[in-house]
C-alpha cells in the first residue's frame, strides 16, 4: 500500500494514479498534528488495513495531478540518518565503522516543496540520495535477526548538508539540521511491496541530468544491522525515520533554481525544488568527481565558493593534513576549514 498525505494533510492511498482519500476510515485516532494521525496508523495499520483496503476498492478517487502532495512524515520524533554507510563502488577497502547523527523535524519537506539555501558560509551545498526506512513499531534493542520486522515501509529522503562551515570540528549539526534540508517522499510504501529492500535502484537528477546511481547492495552495514545499532542506542518509535546512507559518486553541488528528482526502485519520484536568495554558483562537478588534479585545483575558485586544495587518492597533498583523530584519509579542505569529506579514487568520500 502507498499512504500519502494530500492538500490539507488529508490521508490518502494512492491507487494506480488515482488518489483515495482515507481520512474517514482513521477518524478515531487522536491527533493535534497530521504526524500523531500517520503515526497512529502505522503503529495499529493491522486493525486498518482492511477497512483501508475496502475504501480504496470502492473509490474512483482524484486523479493525481490534480492533488498537492504533502510531506508523508510531516513531524517524526526521530530522523537518524547513517553516515558512511555505502563501500562505494569497491572505492573503499572496508566498511567505515558504524555511525550516525540526527536531524531536527523541521527539516522535512515534502514533493514539490523547496529546499531554501540559508544564508551561512558553507563552501557547498549538496543533497545526498537515500532510501528511507520508517519504523512501525517501538524498537529497543533489536537484535540483527529480528529487525527487518519492525519495519513498517519505505520512502525516497534526500540528506541536505551546508558544508565547510566554521569554525572546524563543529561539523554534523549546523551542517545537516538546517530547516528544510531533508525532502522525504513522495509516499511511504509498506515494507510488503518491497522484496528486497537490499537490492534497489537509487537515481538523483538536477535539472534532468542523471547525477547519482547507484544500488542499496552497496551498503556497508546492511538496513538489519543499522536499525540493531541505533537500537542499541535509544529507542524508536512508529513513524520515525532511518535514512540508510548514500553513496557518494556523483555528489553534486545544489543551487538556486535547481529542480532535483529522486527516485528509488518501487519508491516513486520525489520532485522538489532549490532556492538560493543569494544567487551563489558552484561548478556543476563535484570537486573529485573523476577530473584530473589540476583542473580539479583550477575548478576550485570557480562560483563563489572558497578556494579547494586537494589531496589525491595516493595521499599526497600540498600542505600536512589535519590532526583529526582517524586514520589517514585523503580529504579535501576549504577556505574555512578542513570539510569532513574525502576523495578515494579520484572520487568524493565524505563522512556523511
Amino acid at each position: 500500500m502507498k499512504l500519502l498525505f494530500f492538500d490539507d494533510f488529508k490521508l490518502g492511498v494512492l491507487n494506480g494514479q488515482r488518489v483515495v482519500d482515507v481520512s474517514s476510515v482513521v477518524q478515531d485516532i487522536p491527533h493535534v498534528h497530521p504526524h500523531d494521525l500517520i503515526a497512529g496508523v502505522i503503529e495499529r495499520f493491522g486493525d486498518y488495513r482492511a477497512r483501508l483496503d475496502e475504501v480504496v476498492s470502492q473509490s474512483q478517487g482524484v486523479a493525481l495531478e490534480q492533488v498537492r502532495i504533502r510531506q508523508p512524515l510531516p513531524r517524526p520524533s526521530a530522523i537518524v540518518c547513517m553516515a558512511v554507510n555505502y563501500m562505494e563502488d569497491g572505492t573503499r577497502s572496508e566498511p567505515a565503522p558504524i555511525n550516525a547523527f540526527l536531524k531536527t523535524p523541521s527539516t522535512v519537506i515534502g514533493n514539490g516543496d523547496t529546499m531554501v539555501l540559508p544564508d551561512v558560509p558553507a563552501s557547498i551545498f549538496e543533497g545526498e540520495a537515500e532510501l528511507a526506512v520508517i519504523i512501525g513499531k517501538r524498537a529497543t534493542q533489536v537484535t540483527q535477526a529480528d529487525a527487518m520486522s519492525y519495519i513498517f515501509g519505505y520512502t525516497n529522503f534526500v540528506d541536505g548538508s551546508a558544508r565547510g562551515l566554521p569554525p572546524p570540528g563543529n561539523v554534523f549539526y549546523q551542517m545537516k539540521s538546517r530547516d528544510t534540508f531533508a525532502p522525504m517522499g513522495p509516499y511511504i510504501v509498506t515494507a510488503d511491496e518491497i522484496a528486497d529492500p537490499q537490492n534497489l535502484a537509487i537515481r538523483l537528477s538536477v535539472n534532468g541530468t542523471l547525477m547519482q546511481s547507484f544500488s542499496t547492495s552497496d551498503m556497508a552495514h546492511n538496513i538489519a544491522r543499522c536499525i540493531e545499532w541505533v537500537t542499541s542506542i535509544h529507542t524508536l518509535e512508529p513513524g520515525d525515520v532511518l535514512a540508510t546512507g548514500t553513496n557518494h559518486r556523483g555528489l553534486n553541488p545544489f543551487q538556486d533554481g535547481d529542480v532535483v528528482e529522486l527516485e528509488t526502485e518501487g519508491l516513486g519520484r520525489l520532485r522538489f525544488n532549490v532556492r538560493d536568495d543569494l544567487k551563489r554558483t558552484w561548478a556543476r562537478e563535484t570537486p573529485c568527481s573523476g577530473r584530473s588534479r589540476d583542473s580539479r585545483r583550477q575548478g576550485g575558485a570557480e562560483g563563489n565558493s572558497p578556494g579547494r586544495v586537494y589531496v589525491n587518492h595516493r595521499g599526497d597533498s600540498d600542505e600536512p593534513a589535519p590532526s583529526t583523530g582517524r586514520p589517514w584519509h585523503p580529504v579535501w579542505r576549504t577556505g574555512m576549514g578542513w570539510s569532513n569529506s574525502a576523495c578515494v579514487g579520484g572520487k568524493i568520500i565524505a563522512w556523511a
